[in-house]
Order: C-alpha cells, then structure tokens, then sequence
C-alpha cells in the first residue's frame, strides 16, 4: 500500500531526479552514489529506494521523463512556424534553448548518448525516433509545398539534421559553455538548407 501523498509524491520523485542529474554532470553517472544523490537532494538515502529500484533506475526514469517534457516543447514550438522552413528553424532554436537552458541535462545527454554501451539504450533510441519523426514531417510538408527537394534520401536528412544538432552543442559543452549556443541555431539552420556550395555565377555580358 502507497502511503506517500500523490503531491508529495510528485514532487520527492521530481527533486530525486533533478539532483541526480546534477551529480551525474558534475562526476559521471558511474563515479556517482545514491548517497550523493541523496545528499543533493536534502533526502535520507533509504527515501531514494521508495521511487526508485536503483541508480541505474533514476539514469532510465530521468530519459523517459525528459523525453516528453523537451518533446512537448519541441512540438508547440514546430507547429508555429509558417511554413517548412521555419518549423525546421524554429526545431533547432527551441533545441538549443532547451539545452543551454539545463546544462546538466545536456552534458548528461551528449555523454549518455555517445557510449557504445548504453543503459538507456531503449528510451534513447525512442527520443531517437520521435525526433526523427518530426523531421520527416518537416520535410514531408516542405515536399509538398515545393520547398524541399523531393529527390532526398529521407532517412540521411534525419540522421544529418539530429547529428548536426547534437554535434553543435557537444562542441559547445567542450567549450566551457562560453558563448551563446541559441546564437548557433540560425546559421545551422542555414547550412542544412542551402548546403555548402556556391551560388551559380551568372555569365558575364559582353
């Protein structure tokens, strides 16, 4: 029998989870304890154990609870661009903001991701795929609206619009965070939709 108040609950559960991911930030998930977790969190050790099985649990829990609270955010945010383009635009702003806004999240995200082993395996290949997801749209829409090419391999646009992303703020963290990472979203945005090359030149007259 539960006999832990639902608001109580709530909120134990969410200061857990937001203090674990700072000592995950701050010292990796593996060098980190419950009892760290615990003490940041102003809570006895044995209060972890009533929300969570373990430490590998919060590490899980912390991706599912994430995912939907950034998704949320990415979603109202895409639905008010214009058009194609600007969904997309506004796709990289608001995923940017979100990750300079929590940088314990961030660093705890890029690091996460990037092991070959992963603990989160399934919940990150979910987050994987809803972002994914609201690219094909994108890109469906802009097809559609004679915005986007309609030659493109759709599963390389994914893979290249969430690596650019992801491969922006990893060189931002690697930076010390010294500079504004929104400020990166405009000409990311750019760069994937124009690409590299060279505007054609039009031929002299004579």
């Amino acid at each position: 029998m539960n006999l832990i108040p639902q608001s109580n609950k709530h909120t134990k559960y969410h200061l857990i989870l937001e203090a674990a991911i700072k000592v995950f930030a701050r010292q990796s998930f593996h060098q980190s304890t419950v009892a760290q977790i615990a003490r940041e969190a102003g809570v006895a050790d044995g209060t972890i154990y009533l929300y969570f099985k373990n430490k590998d649990d919060i590490l899980v829990q912390f991706f599912s609870f994430k995912a939907k609270q950034v998704f949320d955010r990415f979603r109202e945010e895409v639905a008010r661009g214009a058009d194609s383009l600007a969904k997309l635009r506004n796709l990289i702003r608001v995923h940017l903001g979100e990750f300079q806004r929590d940088p314990d999240m961030a660093i705890v995200y890029y690091v996460e991701t990037h092991r070959i082993s992963r603990l989160a395996e399934e919940q990150i290949r979910e987050m994987g795929k809803m972002y994914h997801d609201i690219i094909s749209d994108i890109v469906e829409e802009g097809q559609q609206q004679g915005l986007i090419r309609r030659d493109l391999y759709l599963g390389l646009v994914k893979r290249l619009v969430l690596g650019a992303v992801n491969e922006t703020i990893g060189a931002w963290l690697h930076s010390g965070r010294g500079y504004d990472l929104i400020s990166m979203a405009d000409p990311l945005t750019d760069l994937l939709v124009r690409g590299i090359e060279a505007p054609a030149r039009l031929p002299e007259t004579i």
